[in-house]
């Protein structure tokens, strides 16, 4: 039987167990034989599943299962109907288009954890929070699209992968999920 670990991915941790000499998986999670089911960038925080099956590894990270993933990501400027129409619809990449995505201008969640170190405050540029979910999974896929409908990454949460979601864990903070 397959078992996965839901775990509360820190800023700037490495989606590895090994180092080189970065904060990596080893240094919170100690569960031999489980392994990371997708990536998340050493510079954005959020859910990261591990597996030891895999098997459900592919199933939850490889594209063609369309695992939906949703990222609240804080942007640099004003959230226009343009932006997320042109992220709804599709954005080009420079490894091709996009699938269409789910986009919405959120608040800036109650729950949020401060990220240490804090996003740098600059007092003449707004910021704004996005809702995204996307089924594909390209290297720094969401990052790219922000910045490709004029709306640069600030800080990167992803919340959820299908059905499981960060609730209740803290960064840094792991737990076994049913299947």
């Amino acid at each position: 039987m397959s078992r996965l670990l839901l775990f509360n991915k820190p800023f700037q941790v490495l989606t590895q167990f090994t180092s080189d000499g970065r904060a990596c998986l080893k240094d919170f999670i100690d569960a031999p034989g489980y392994y990371p089911a997708g990536r998340l960038d050493f510079d954005s925080e959020g859910l990261l599943l591990l597996t030891d099956d895999g098997k459900l590894q592919a199933e939850i990270s490889h594209p063609r299962y369309k695992t939906a993933k949703i990222y609240l990501a804080q942007v640099e400027g004003v959230i226009e109907e343009a932006a997320l129409e042109q992220l709804r619809r599709s954005v080009t990449l420079s490894d091709g288009p996009t699938l269409p995505a789910e986009a919405a201008a959120i608040d800036e969640p109650e729950w949020l954890w401060p990220r240490n170190p804090p996003i740098r405050f600059r007092k003449l540029i707004p910021t704004s929070w996005l809702r995204l979910t996307i089924q594909e999974g390209r290297n720094r896929q969401v990052r790219r699209m922000t910045a490709a409908v004029g709306l640069p990454t600030l800080r990167l949460i992803r919340w959820a992968i299908g059905a499981h979601t960060l609730e209740g864990l803290a960064p840094g903070q792991w737990r076994r999920a049913d299947l």
